[in-house]
């Protein structure tokens, strides 16, 4: 027996209706046809298949000339669960003169699809013929497409065409406007439409409230929630989806508690999307005992749910929480997987999401999509796992996967953390279609590997291409600027930022200069600059100072920083440390103990130094003194085969970067030879293929002594090394290294 999707319906005899002329000018009166069998057979189809069936027998009889009939036809192809806008795209295009009806069914259909400009070139060919006018029913869809592909021109030229038309008082269509302002960014002139309003629904007050929110006016939200009430306009579940929203932006858990209440107290109705928003809502505050007991009380619960608990989870490092509620869902989904590998790397834990990525792998229930990657390209670049990194980018070439903007950033950053910048560059040439943040991520990586002058002229080709830089891409070149010792350059960059570019130079920016005076030796401009800077100097600036000083060893103005940088960040163990490095080098012990002792008593503890280094895709870690790996043993006895190797050359280590007091100069040795980097090369030496390179993450900066050892392994050894710090990248290929000097 046929489904009621492939039946056939059974059609009606039409003896008694006259053909219609299709060349006519007025083909037939609409309420005429409006009883046809045929045309009321058109609100019974439950397939596209008997849509079609109905079509050829309308033009057989001609009835589809007649515009009532065709617009009928056009609306069940284009709007009905079943529609097929291709199918009605093609039917439309076979009427003489469609009327305002059929044009309003494509415009609305085409508004939210995935090709909502078609609505708007719909709109512009329906005014250029010019036998019908917009209606109040053509304004709101044609509106909600300019939203949707932000036509903030397009969309301002329907509002003046609305008010000139005299539907500047139609409820619907000043609804879509506030809504098209707020998606557009321009609150100020959502705002004026709303207070300009002779009538408001609860729509149009749900509308300002969520685009404040979203914007993150929360307060402005809140307020007019106020206001609302108080002129007795009732609220309903979308306004306090809107509110709850706003509290959770703010993180007004109060408020969010206060609207919970509200919800409960004045009896709107309960669904599940509520329930989910206000679990968002304690979750984002960090109430997470206010969410668990929600959750606990929800009779009914769906992905999203789920989710958010493990999201929340995740947030507040709860990672066994996050794993378990994983465990627990009935369905896991792609975003389930990725908000637990997002959370792992957003936390600085790149190796526990590349363990959940590769469980995905194996589970294959879920299949990646570009959130995954991203993430997971995202970590593969923290630690530098150039060899998943690369898998990643083979599958999405296998998988046919469009390479997004996102996913080239993605790869971009990979690649030039990874130490591979030239194919960074090669995926950079690869795609058409670049936006702020592909630029920004090249130019990032081309200043990482001390390629400076590469990384500036990149910036200005981006700018002749018209694409505008952002704050974060003035960051980076500037960054390029100070890592290749390009001093007039990174000048006349910043001076430009504002009148060429139209970017005011903030915090980061004055940070990237005083870094740049600083690692120039211009100290005492550094200094002035940061005395007459507009802004208040922050971390970032007295860092970049005090990084400067123990370059050039300057005692007097390094401490100077480090009590401006302790005081704006009191638990930054950074600052002590760096300042005791400097007093380590100076042979000032006394001071060093001092800055330990006060360390310990504010419970601060330095961050111990880890080089992590890939072999065949496994990444292995290891910490000054490690004696933990299968392989010590092994390891040991490489390092001191290095150490012979070294000494046979002439090689003396350099005693200054021992920062600890150890008076036998044979224990100065031993403590550098513990370090991790030195640790990370002799595995790398036994354990890669002689013609892969030796790549190593570091945690902290590098030492001096390690930088000259690794210069010299890469001639003993025939091997290429890369040893990426926290700050830059050192390439050593037979004996020499791809940095300017060494900072």
């Amino acid at each position: 027996m046929a489904t009621p999707y492939t039946q056939v319906l059974p059609l009606p005899r039409h003896q008694h209706f006259p053909k219609p002329n299709p060349y006519s000018i007025t083909v037939t009166n609409d309420r005429y046809f409006a009883n046809h069998p045929l045309v009321l057979l058109i609100d019974k189809c439950h397939s596209i298949k008997q849509l079609k069936q109905i079509h050829a027998r309308m033009l057989r009889i001609e009835l589809f000339f007649d515009p009532f009939s065709a617009s009928k036809l056009i609306e069940a192809s284009a709007l009905s669960h079943f529609c097929s806008l291709n199918y009605a795209q093609k039917v439309f295009d076979q009427i003489p003169q469609p009327n305002l009806f059929s044009w309003n069914a494509l415009i609305r259909a085409y508004s939210s699809s995935q090709d909502p400009i078609r609505s708007l070139l719909i709109f512009v060919n329906m005014l250029c013929e010019g036998r019908d006018f917009p209606s109040k029913f053509t304004y709101p869809f044609v509106i909600k497409a300019s939203a949707k592909m932000k036509a903030f021109r397009f969309g301002k030229g329907l509002h003046g065409m609305v008010v000139k038309g005299g539907f500047g008082l139609d409820l619907f269509v000043l609804n879509s406007l506030i809504h098209f302002y707020a998606d557009c960014e321009c609150l100020d002139a959502a705002y004026l439409v709303f207070e300009n309003m002779q009538t408001r629904d609860v729509v149009s007050w749900n509308t300002m409230i969520l685009g404040f929110a979203e914007e993150g006016y929360a307060n402005e939200g809140l307020k007019l929630f106020h206001r609302m009430v108080d002129e007795n306009v009732k609220p309903n579940d979308v306004t306090m989806m809107a509110l709850l929203s706003a509290c959770g932006n703010k993180l007004d858990l109060d408020f969010g508690r206060w609207v919970h209440a509200f919800i409960e107290r004045n009896g709107i109705r309960e669904s599940l999307t509520l329930d989910n928003a206000i679990l968002d809502m304690y979750m984002k505050c960090g109430s997470i005992e206010d969410a668990e007991r929600l959750f606990n009380k929800m009779g009914k619960k769906d992905i999203v749910s789920w989710t958010t608990m493990l999201v929340g989870y995740a947030r507040a490092a709860n990672f066994d929480a996050a794993r378990s509620v994983l465990n627990t869902m009935p369905s896991q989904d792609i975003a389930a997987w990725n908000a637990l590998i997002s959370a792992y790397e957003q936390s600085g834990k790149p190796k526990e999401a590349l363990a959940v990525f590769n469980e995905l792998q194996l589970i294959k229930k879920a299949k990646p999509d570009e959130v995954t990657l991203v993430c997971t390209l995202s970590a593969c670049a923290q630690l530098g796992a150039i060899d998943l990194g690369g898998w990643i980018h083979v599958y999405i070439k296998k998988q046919g996967i469009k390479l997004s903007c996102h996913l080239t950033t993605a790869l971009i950053d990979m690649y030039s953390k990874c130490g591979d910048v030239e194919k960074a560059l090669e995926v950079f040439h690869s795609v058409n279609v670049r936006d702020v943040f592909v630029w920004s991520a090249m130019i990032a990586g081309l200043a990482m590997h001390g390629r400076g002058k590469d990384a500036i002229s990149l910036f200005l080709k981006m700018h002749e291409n018209n694409v505008k830089p952002n704050s974060v891409t003035l960051t980076n070149v500037l960054c390029a600027s100070s890592h290749s010792g390009l001093v007039e350059e990174g000048r006349a960059i910043f001076n430009q930022m504002e009148t060429v570019y139209g970017i005011v130079p903030g915090v980061k920016h004055y940070a990237c200069l005083v870094d740049i005076l600083g690692r120039a030796g211009e100290l005492e401009e550094a200094v002035e600059l940061i005395k007459n800077m507009p802004v208040t100097p922050g971390p970032s600036v007295w860092g970049a100072l005090l990084g400067a000083c123990r370059l050039y060893g300057n005692l007097e103005l390094a401490e100077q920083a480090c009590n401006q940088l302790v005081e704006l960040e009191p638990e930054n163990h950074g600052a002590y440390v760096l300042l005791s490095n400097i007093y380590a080098k100076s042979g000032k012990w006394d001071e060093v103990s001092m800055l330990r002792k006060l360390m310990r008593e504010c419970g601060l503890k330095k961050e111990p130094g880890c080089s992590s280094i890939e072999v065949n895709g496994i990444v292995h870690e290891f910490l000054v003194g490690d004696n933990t790996h299968p392989l010590s043993q092994k390891i040991y006895a490489k390092l001191d085969e290095i150490a012979a190797r070294l000494k046979s050359v002439g090689y003396v280590s350099n005693k200054s970067q021992v920062l600890q007091l150890i008076e036998e100069e044979d224990m100065q040795e031993q403590a550098l030879n513990l370090h991790s980097e030195k640790l990370a090369m002799a595995f790398g030496l036994i354990s890669a293929a002689p013609s892969q390179p030796i790549r190593i993450v570091k945690n902290l900066r590098v030492c001096g002594d390690c930088h000259a050892v690794a210069k010299l392994l890469s001639k003993l050894y025939d091997r290429e090394i890369l040893l990426r710090d926290r700050y830059r990248f050192h390439h050593f290929k037979e004996g020499n290294c791809s940095c300017k000097d060494y900072w």
